[in-house]
């Protein structure tokens, strides 16, 4: 599958929304057949009615104490919650601005957010924003609409570089989202995860309330690095600065096995927080990420379609273990 190419520095708000929307958008819409209820669940369901057995309906749904002062099986009828909203946490710090060839970590961000900002509202769901750049510095209430999703691009397009600003402190970012975000909504972490530690137990707690998907964005060289002589190598987050010699096999050696380590750190601690994660690489084609986070989100869907209980079933007394 061809790479689409990625959000360009010179582009405008309007005119990354076209692109994306002329060839990421249209794409999806062929693959996904217009389900977009496969990307997302609204917020729970709803008993609707109540109807005689018939062949082939759920044993699971039928309502006993109906049935039995009825004398004849009856069947609980359930309608999901189709309208939900969805906030994006954005992580704009130091170490987003990386990236080995022509796509930085914070470009891919930029494309993601807007795909699905766009592909939520275009049908009615609402979208807001938290941004952490030095410190947690904007926030956008959730709204819908395709002039909305413009003015999250913008802002995310205005937002300088975070030079000088230290470690990240990604807790900040999840301990201000919990605040801010009262209604039971879908999160979307987006984020490098390169940060101080102190985060799991803040996106444990986000995930207790609401429905939270970790977007891990990296880039190759931070898992591996090439033989490339001798090269100055400097932190992102910090600014410190080293001369490294990429030719001495130990050290890469070195270099991957503590990647490696930090790489099943991560996902442990997304497993231990119960959150969703999809990994996206600066190499990755967008609708290629996009059509792995629809299955996972039927997966989900298929091991949990059978719970339901009478009344208002939060998405959350569904999660898998």
């Amino acid at each position: 599958m061809p790479k689409l190419p990625l959000a360009s520095q010179t582009e405008s708000a309007d005119q990354l929304l076209r692109r994306l929307e002329w060839t990421v958008l249209r794409r999806l819409d062929g693959l996904l057949q217009g389900d977009y209820r496969t990307l997302m669940r609204g917020t729970g369901m709803d008993l609707a009615d109540l109807r005689e057995y018939q062949y082939h309906d759920d044993v699971r749904h039928i309502d006993w104490n109906v049935t039995a002062r009825l004398q004849q099986p009856h069947v609980r009828v359930f309608t999901e919650d189709r309208e939900m909203s969805a906030w994006f946490l954005l992580d704009l710090s130091q170490s987003m601005d990386f990236g080995s060839s022509e796509n930085a970590k914070r470009q891919v961000l930029t494309d993601f957010v807007a795909v699905l900002a766009r592909l939520l509202t275009r049908h009615g769901n609402r979208v807001g924003a938290v941004l952490y750049g030095a410190g947690v510095d904007a926030a956008l209430p959730a709204r819908s609409g395709r002039h909305h999703v413009l003015n999250l691009l913008h802002t995310l397009q205005s937002k300088p570089q975070a030079d000088g600003a230290g470690p990240t402190r990604l807790h900040e970012l999840l301990e201000s989202a919990a605040t801010l975000v009262r209604r039971r909504s879908t999160v979307f972490v987006v984020s490098d995860f390169i940060t101080e530690a102190g985060w799991e137990k803040p996106l444990g707690q986000l995930a207790q309330r609401h429905e939270v998907v970790a977007v891990r964005l990296l880039d190759p060289l931070e898992l591996e690095l090439p033989d490339l002589g001798l090269i100055p190598i400097r932190d992102a987050e910090t600014g410190e600065q080293l001369l490294v010699d990429t030719h001495d096999a130990g050290f890469r050696r070195r270099f991957a096995r503590i990647a490696a380590q930090r790489e099943a750190d991560l996902r442990q601690s997304f497993a231990s927080a119960g959150v969703d994660t999809l990994e996206l690489s600066t190499e990755d084609d967008l609708v290629s990420a996009i059509m792995r986070f629809a299955d996972l989100r039927k997966q989900r869907s298929r091991s949990s379609g059978g719970t339901a209980a009478a009344g208002r079933l939060p998405a959350h007394l569904m999660r898998t273990a």
